[in-house]
């Protein structure tokens, strides 16, 4: 049998045909900076092929139901075992999801509600668990002989049988919020005043209103309380009115159905048919639990079986934890004849629940809906579910796996990757976190830098290995030879000389009522186990009530005080990719595709042609590739295949027509004249070269921005989309470097997701950057690295869940380190000793 999976000329992205042997059984690590070809080794190469090669085995019929991965660009592959991925992102789930359909649990406890449940009788009888139900037989009651139907596992799944009808199984209903139509009362309904009628509807309904006996032409606060009731909740009627259409400068009268505020809205919930329209509606909606199953998504009959005197509800609503101690009670409150069952349900969701305990998912209740789960979070369910497959001789590729994890947490992870690998499997697993790179066997290491300097195997081998090779970038940091500190950190009694923020809340979900203060013109990091309650303490109170404040609205009911004096700007940067439109560049994003358009409209080509600034942009100007309509490339249908991308065969993938490199701009210093399209195939670096020394200010400022946030390797016409999640952020953080930041509060959530080390500290200086220009810096994090560097930590804790919501400590990084009350600090003290 192969050792090894044996790769040559691997040419996938970045990656410069590269050969490389990749151990078969054993956990394998695909180190590198940013950008490096990692990923692409890993995702684009390895698992490209694996699962591909596996789907070659099916039938047409079933292929063309799959999505497939298209061929790898490579001279070849051999030996490659059929592969899953785990991906850094995994969808974020609808609205029907929770942790429990997510993880499957929630299967396990319908079948055990359903087959070991206390039935009542239609006499009020309640009835001991019976084999009848698993039997399908009829249920019996022994006191007054009342036959009773039993439900189902189906009828007790709030997606199908055991729906609510009210709310569909989603548990929560969407209203009108009266307070959101009027949106001014001292204006008049002719000016505005009623917003729906603004946004969502003609302007011709101010006249049907006035037809309705309500006064058009006076404050609407003046109305009389009719009046209000018929603009708010009126009777659909048709009415006869005289209409004036300015804009189209015609007149006449027609019969028009009178909607008032209330129900325009509705009508446009009805109509909203994707992600747009509800975002059209959503000012004006509120979201609140059903008021028939109270959030629990099921119907009566279903929400009210007992099962050892818990029903399904009361079940979901236990954190995991707790819950499968629970679970264990079970089989022994059973009757004799029932107990194997009841043992064997059991047995089936202690495992699936052991490895979601291990992965540090303890507190999380299975009624915990998809979409409120972090990355991290999902991540460890995907985990969970692949270990639990028990497969044999897969290779299972596992994107960046410690993303969310708090370091306390890492050790489940490395418990469910070496099960893996003792099951018989090859792990493959892009990571930066040192800690999982020591547990590996191998370790592949990219480089040596990103995007064109990178694409090399740099070195490879065990950890000792890599650890004594001369080329390695991340050697130093697995011999842990590198000091942490990487700014200037402020003394203990000066964090606050500039000021604080200081918020006060009442408590919210697990978290307890919280009184926290984040120095001004500081790193403040905030850290915690996973459901500790940061995001609750930073996005979901401390963000929103700043953003009330300085927009002077409703402040959210839990937030009793906020003191920010100064703050005039919250902004939120995250790593969550720049949206899916292949249109968007680095260069369109960032803004030098704008200058570098004007710069081309002045020469002397585009001039003699009557050329503008807008015919050079690929999007919308005359001077795009007309073949694939300046997108770049051309999308094949091969049926039954995947479908293939491919570069445009007349622009070659530069997205203008031949015109465009006709049209040349000289720059000083002895280059040659360069087109358009030859500057969007250039990084970013390579461009600054051009434009040094230039009289071209601005744009040498926003390419000197990009090089200094550390991707200045990547090319100018980069699609967005095939971004990682750092470099997202920090092409978002672009437009805000190089100018003063007096008031302004940055808040990142985790943004060391997806970077190296040496990236981590270019981010750090990046921050550094935004405080000396007046800013103040907030991060939600888990990396050591970030933490040690911190001006300022507040610690959540202690656990996750109800076993969290509480600041456990604050203070210094060398203050948190020696406090016994944090784990944080526990992991933190060698980083600053």
């Amino acid at each position: 049998m192969a050792q090894t999976i044996d790769i040559t000329g691997a040419r996938v992205h970045n990656l410069k045909r590269v050969d490389v042997q990749v151990p078969i059984g054993k956990m394998v690590a695909m180190a590198g900076v940013s950008g490096s070809g990692k990923s692409s080794l890993a995702l684009g190469v390895l698992y490209a092929e694996g699962s591909r090669r596996y789907l070659e085995g099916l039938s047409t019929y079933t292929r063309r139901r799959i999505a497939q991965s298209g061929e790898a660009k490579l001279d070849a592959i051999e030996h490659v075992p059929p592969a899953l991925a785990l991906h850094q992102r995994p969808s974020v789930p609808g609205i029907r999801s929770t942790f429990g359909t997510m993880s499957e649990l929630l299967n396990s406890l319908r079948l055990m509600t359903s087959r070991l449940g206390n039935y009542t009788c239609p006499n009020g009888h309640m009835l001991d668990p019976t084999p009848n139900v698993a039997l399908e037989r009829p249920i019996i009651c022994p006191v007054c002989g009342a036959e009773v139907q039993a439900l189902g596992a189906e009828d007790l799944a709030f997606n199908s049988g055991g729906a609510c009808p009210t709310c569909s199984g989603t548990g929560i209903v969407r209203t009108v919020d009266d307070s959101t139509l009027i949106a001014d009362p001292n204006l008049t309904i002719e000016q505005g005043a009623v917003a729906p009628w603004r946004s969502l509807m003609w302007s011709v309904m101010v006249d049907v209103c006035r037809e309705m006996g309500v006064r058009t032409d006076v404050p609407y606060k003046d109305l009389t309380d009719r009046e209000k009731e018929i603009v708010l909740h009126g009777p659909v009627e048709k009415r006869h009115i005289m209409y004036h259409l300015k804009k189209q400068n015609r007149a006449g009268e027609m019969d028009f159905t009178y909607f008032s505020a209330a129900r325009t809205v509705l009508n446009a919930l009805d109509k909203a048919k994707d992600a747009k329209g509800l975002k059209r509606v959503e000012p004006f909606i509120k979201e609140s639990p059903c008021p028939d199953c109270h959030g629990t998504r099921l119907n009566e009959r279903a929400r009210m079986l007992p099962v050892h005197g818990k029903t399904l509800p009361e079940q979901c609503a236990m954190q995991l934890d707790e819950l499968a101690q629970w679970v264990q009670t079970v089989p022994s409150a059973m009757p004799a004849d029932m107990r194997e069952m009841a043992q064997a349900i059991v047995g089936e969701f202690t495992r699936t629940a052991r490895r979601l305990l291990e992965l540090g998912l303890g507190y999380l209740t299975l009624d915990r809906a998809g979409s409120t789960l972090s990355t991290g979070e999902r991540q460890r369910i995907q985990l969970a579910r692949a270990v639990r497959s028990e497969l044999t001789g897969a290779m299972y590729v596992l994107d960046e796996p410690s993303i969310g994890l708090h370091p306390a947490n890492v050790d489940g992870l490395l418990g469910v990757m070496r099960d893996l690998k003792a099951q018989g499997n090859t792990v493959i697993v892009v990571d930066h976190d040192t800690r999982v790179l020591h547990a590996t066997d191998w370790i592949i290491e990219m480089g040596p830098g990103a995007g064109a300097h990178g694409g090399t195997v740099i070195a490879q081998g065990t950890v000792g290995d890599v650890e004594r090779s001369p080329h390695s970038l991340i050697a130093p940091f697995l011999a842990s030879e590198h000091s942490q500190i990487v700014r200037p950190q402020t003394p203990a009694d000066a964090v606050f000389s500039e000021g604080a923020i200081e918020i006060k809340t009442a408590p919210l979900h697990t978290v307890h009522a919280l009184d926290a203060r984040v120095p001004k013109r500081r790193l403040t990091v905030v850290t915690g186990v996973s459901g500790s309650g940061k995001t609750t303490l930073v996005l979901e109170s401390l963000v929103p009530a700043l953003t009330a404040k300085i927009t002077d609205e409703r402040m959210p009911e839990h937030v009793h005080a906020l003191d920010a004096p100064g703050i005039e700007r919250v902004t939120m940067i995250d790593a969550t990719p720049i949206g899916a439109n292949v249109r968007s560049t680095v260069a369109t994003y960032s803004g030098v595709l704008d200058d570098l358009r004007r710069l081309f409209a002045r020469t002397e080509a585009a001039k003699a042609r009557g050329l503008k600034a807008g015919a050079f942009s690929y999007n919308t100007g005359s001077l795009c590739c007309p073949t694939c309509d300046g997108t770049g490339q051309i999308t094949l249908d091969v049926q039954f295949l995947p479908d293939v991308d491919i570069d445009c065969p007349d622009c070659h993938g530069t997205r203008y027509s031949d015109e465009a490199g006709e049209i040349t701009w000289e720059p000083k210093g002895g280059h040659a004249p360069v087109s358009l399209p030859d500057l969007l195939a250039m990084t970013v670096d390579e461009a600054r070269e051009v434009f040094a020394g230039t009289s071209q200010r601005r744009l040498r400022a926003k390419l000197d921005t990009l090089h200094e946030l550390g991707i200045g390797y990547m090319t100018l016409g980069e699609s967005t989309p095939a971004l990682s999640g750092g470099e997202a952020q920090r092409l978002k953080l672009a437009s805000e470097m190089g100018r003063a930041q007096e008031g302004t509060l940055f808040v990142f959530d985790e943004p060391t997701i997806g970077l190296h080390p040496l990236d981590v500290r270019t981010l750090i200086g990046v921050f550094q950057k935004l405080i000396d220009q007046g800013a103040s810096v907030l991060v939600i994090e888990h990396d050591l690295d970030m933490i040690a560097n911190a001006d300022w930590i507040i610690d959540m804790g202690p656990g996750g869940g109800q076993n969290g919501g509480e600041i456990v400590a604050t203070g210094t990084p060398a203050q948190v380190a020696e406090n016994p009350l944090s784990l944080t600090g526990r992991y933190l003290k060698p980083c600053v000793e």
